[in-house]
C-alpha cells in the first residue's frame, strides 16, 4: 500500500497526541541558531588540495529581461522543474583556493567584506569563511581574476578599501584589463550596468596597482593552473583548468550561471553577457569538451560546493554533483 500525505499527517497527529499525555517524555526547549555555519568544503585533485569557499548568495525578483531571449514564463517553468521558487532568482558565489603544496592560489574573490553590512550578511562572506577554513590571507601567493565584474574583484579589498591579499600577486587577463582601462571604451558605455562596472574597476584596481600582473589568455598563470580565453560574458573573460597528475578540472568562472537554467538551456542568454552570441558559442564548446574528457567542473554560480561533472541531456546539459566526502 502506498502511503498518502493524509495518512502520514494522521500518523503524525497521533504521535503528537501521545506526547501530550501525562508521563510522556517531554522535549527540552532549544533556541534556534538563526544563522548558517561557515561555508567551505575541501576535496582532492591529484596531489592538490582544493577549498571551495562561499561568498554567500543573493536573491532578487525575476525580471522580464533576466534571460534576454526567453519569455519570463519559460524561465519560471525551468525554475519549477528544478524545485526552485517561481519569480525569483538566487545566485550563489563560490571563489576557490588551490593549494598545490608549494603555492596557495585564490581564484576570484566574491563581493568582499564591504558588502557584508549592506547585504545583511547575505554576501561578502569570503574573507570570514577563509579565516574559518584556516586560510591566512597573508599567506596567499597569487590571486587569479577571471574577469572584472564586482562579484569577482571586490573581495580584493578589505572593508576599509585596503589590499586584502597584501603579499599576493594579482593576476588579470590582458584583454580584460585593456578593455576596462580604456577611456574611450568607458566613454562609449551605454548601459548603467556597464558604466557602473567601469567606475568600480577603476576604484578597486586603483588601490592595487603595484600588485597587478597581466597574463595572456591561453598561458599558465601558476603551477598546474592554465587560462582559457572564454570571451563573451565580458570582452576578456577567462576560464581556468587546474591539473595535478592525471586529474584535471575546469573552473568555469562565469562561462555560465545557474545550471538549472543555463546548463539545461545553453542558448538562453543571461542579461550579464556583454556579447551573448559569442558567450553561447564558447560555452557550448567548453561544455562539450568537459563532457568528452569527463572533466570535473567547478562552477562559480553553481549550488555550493559547486563541483561535479557535466553530462549531455537532450539539447542541453546537466550537472552531476560530486558526492560529499567526509574526509580527504
Amino acid at each position: 500500500m502506498n502511503a498518502t500525505r493524509r495518512d502520514l499527517l494522521a500518523g503524525a497527529s497521533a504521535a503528537l497526541a501521545f506526547a501530550g499525555l501525562p508521563g510522556a517524555p517531554a522535549d527540552a526547549f532549544a533556541p534556534q541558531a538563526g544563522k548558517q555555519n561557515a561555508g567551505f568544503y575541501r576535496y582532492r585533485l591529484g596531489t592538490f588540495e582544493i577549498t571551495a569557499v562561499t561568498d554567500g548568495a543573493v536573491t532578487f525578483p525575476l525580471s522580464d529581461t533576466f534571460v534576454a531571449n526567453v519569455a519570463r514564463e519559460e524561465v519560471n517553468k525551468a525554475l519549477e522543474a528544478a524545485y526552485l521558487p517561481r519569480d525569483q532568482i538566487t545566485i550563489v558565489f563560490t571563489p576557490l583556493v588551490v593549494n598545490t603544496g608549494s603555492k596557495l592560489i585564490v581564484i576570484d574573490t566574491g563581493y568582499g567584506p564591504g558588502m557584508m553590512e549592506k547585504s545583511k550578511g547575505a554576501t561578502g562572506q569570503f574573507h570570514a569563511n577563509l579565516t574559518a577554513a584556516g586560510v591566512d590571507r597573508a599567506a596567499i601567493d597569487a590571486v587569479v581574476i577571471s574577469h572584472f565584474h564586482a562579484d569577482h574583484i571586490n573581495g580584493l579589498l578589505t572593508a576599509d578599501g585596503r589590499p586584502a591579499f597584501a603579499n599576493a600577486e594579482i593576476l588579470v587577463p590582458t584583454t580584460e584589463w585593456k578593455f576596462w582601462m580604456d577611456d574611450g571604451e568607458m566613454s562609449r558605455a551605454a548601459s548603467d550596468m556597464t558604466k557602473g562596472t567601469f567606475a568600480n574597476v577603476r576604484r578597486v584596481f586603483g588601490a592595487l596597482a603595484r600588485q597587478i600582473a597581466q597574463f595572456e589568455p591561453g598561458k599558465d598563470v601558476a603551477p598546474g593552473v592554465a587560462s582559457i580565453a572564454t570571451y563573451g560574458h565580458t570582452p576578456g573573460h577567462v576560464s581556468l583548468t587546474v591539473a595535478s597528475g592525471a586529474d584535471a578540472m575546469l573552473v568555469t568562472c562565469d562561462l555560465t550561471n545557474r545550471p538549472e537554467l543555463f546548463l539545461a538551456h545553453p542558448d538562453w542568454r543571461i542579461v550579464y553577457d556583454m556579447d551573448p552570441a559569442m558567450a553561447e558559442t564558447i560555452r557550448r564548446r567548453m561544455f562539450d569538451m568537459a563532457v568528452a574528457e569527463r572533466m570535473q567542473v567547478q562552477g562559480f554560480h553553481f549550488p555550493f560546493p559547486a563541483t561535479g561533472h557535466i553530462e549531455k541531456q537532450g539539447t542541453g546539459y546537466r550537472i552531476a554533483p560530486s558526492p560529499w566526502r567526509a574526509s580527504l
